[in-house]
């Protein structure tokens, strides 16, 4: 029993609370994000159909706008909305 309690006391836990690896995963996810960029890949050439990138843009847009809402009825409100 004092082996197995004594095993789970010395496992790997990072002491920054996971901070090196969200920079780590926030580098390496951006870096791979630039690849079509640096290979020379436009959006707009490779976007048809529905989901074009000026759609995609507009959601963005929109996006925004309802967290702005959000944040400012939650604001007027003095607490969660939910």
């Amino acid at each position: 029993m004092r082996q197995s309690l004594q095993l789970s006391k010395t496992s790997i836990i990072p002491s920054d609370g996971g901070l090196t690896w969200f920079i780590g995963t926030s580098v390496v996810l951006s870096l791979a994000s630039l690849v079509p960029l640096f290979k020379g890949v436009s959006v707009e050439s490779v976007s048809e159909g529905l989901m074009t990138s000026d759609a995609e843009l507009w959601n963005g847009r929109f996006s925004m706008l309802g967290l702005i809402a959000l944040a400012f009825t939650e604001y007027v409100k003095g607490g969660a909305l939910v």
